[in-house]
């Protein structure tokens, strides 16, 4: 017979109990140390990233821009006057000389108007010839008067010292002797007048002659400047060089100051190079720079930059030393180098997709024996160029890190190479 012994379902029952408190603990355990796992570092085509070991050693800074060759020297041929085109003679890309005769213009009215300044001009040089007639004339008049009164004066003054005389042999009376003398003062007075009406003549007749000599020389500088703008009718290139623009068509009616033509001396090119505003703060005038035209490199110093910036660029303009390559030709695409600096001893490598000078930025390292895993370091830059940028902090020599875009893996530190 079977005796049920004390308490063994209350022991059951305690140890079932602390069973399930082990095992919730356990599991809480668990659970918060698989929270805390990190997630698998996900795997990467080592072939599609694009890797660049630390160095040290001299670094060349450079930055780098497109553009085009632009003339130095461009003239713009404007119309000087209004008129209607007839005739274009040659087509742009033609090499010119300044007498070439690139187009031609018709108008009516100026040549119309030339004719009416040649008949003004003939009008003031006939007026001129008449006045002269006239005033010659009026001069002898006057010149006349002048000798008679000049006479009578003379003849006064002979009768005076015959009176004289007469009257000191007591043959006259003094009363006649005082008529000759009253005589000879009036005589002397208008014969003084006389003088002075000639001489005022005289310089009047010098002011309408040469006041009618300037409506003269006006006529004429009217009808030379009528005659050179009808000249101008017939378009010249004024320079030597080649045609490079026409903007015009034949029958088109222009106003005075529109552009005919522009022509340019391609055998002074310059290149204009668009560096972005971030790098162009160290460039200045003076610096060496290389033009590579597709067809050949051309060697050049920075001339200009320009104050503005434009679409996030700056223009600066470099002046090319050197013969041009074969092909070089206005507004031919370029790429322009310039060069900033020479930096002789520098830990450097190559310059990452998103790595800006003078900032701080993620980059993967390669680890292990065999670098098949990278993490990821933050990593001081310094000065940049085109396709290297110095390290201040962060890496050091020998070590690899991966330079293109891992942006798809931002919530990654690790990941690995394959």
């Amino acid at each position: 017979m079977d005796i049920q012994r004390k308490n063994v379902a209350r022991r059951r029952n305690i140890r079932r109990g602390i069973l399930a408190f082990v095992g919730v603990v356990a599991a809480a355990f668990i659970t918060l140390g698989l929270s805390r796992l990190e997630p698998a570092a996900p795997t990467v085509e080592r072939a599609t990233v694009w890797l660049d070991t630390v160095e040290r050693g001299p670094m060349l800074r450079e930055v780098r821009g497109t553009g085009s060759l632009v003339p130095e020297v461009i003239w713009w041929i404007p119309a000087t006057t209004a008129g209607r085109v007839e005739r274009i003679l040659v087509l742009p890309g033609t090499t010119v000389e300044p007498d070439t005769v690139l187009l031609e213009l018709s108008n009516p009215e100026l040549e119309l108007d030339v004719v009416d300044a040649e008949w003004r001009l003939k009008s003031a040089q006939a007026e001129l010839a008449s006045l002269e007639v006239g005033l010659r004339n009026e001069l002898l008049q006057l010149q006349a008067s002048v000798a008679r009164v000049e006479a009578d004066y003379h003849e006064a003054r002979l009768r005076q010292e015959v009176d004289k005389e007469l009257f000191e042999d007591g043959l006259i009376s003094e009363r006649n002797l005082r008529l000759s003398q009253v005589r000879v003062e009036e005589l002397a007075k208008l014969n003084g007048i006389e003088q002075k009406r000639l001489d005022i003549m005289e310089a009047s007749q010098e002011a309408r002659l040469a006041a009618q000599q300037a409506r003269i020389e006006q006529a004429r500088a009217l009808h030379e400047l009528k005659g050179r703008q009808l000249a101008l009718l017939m378009v010249r290139a004024g320079t030597g060089g080649v045609l490079e623009q026409m903007p015009v068509e034949v029958g088109q009616q222009v106003l005075a100051g529109t552009i005919l033509a522009k022509v340019t001396d391609v055998h002074t090119l310059k290149a204009v190079v668009k560096i972005p505003e971030t790098q162009a703060r160290d460039v200045r005038p003076g610096l060496k720079a290389s033009i590579d035209t597709r067809n050949g490199v051309v060697s050049g110093v920075v001339a200009r930059i320009d104050p503005a910036v434009q679409e996030g660029t700056v223009s600066v303009d470099v002046a090319l030393q050197g013969d041009l390559p074969e092909g070089a030709r206005p507004d031919l695409t370029v790429v322009g180098t310039i060069e900033i600096e020479r930096l002789d001893d520098v830990l450097h490598v190559g310059r990452p997709v998103f790595g800006q000078a003078h900032s701080t930025v993620g980059l993967f390292k390669l680890i292990g024996e065999d670098d098949a895993a990278a993490v990821r370091v933050q990593v001081k830059l310094g000065r940049s160029s085109v396709d290297t940028i110095e390290i201040v902090e962060g890496l050091k020599v020998g070590d690899q890190v991966v330079l293109s875009d891992m942006s798809r893996w931002d919530e990654f530190d690790r990941v690995r190479l394959k």
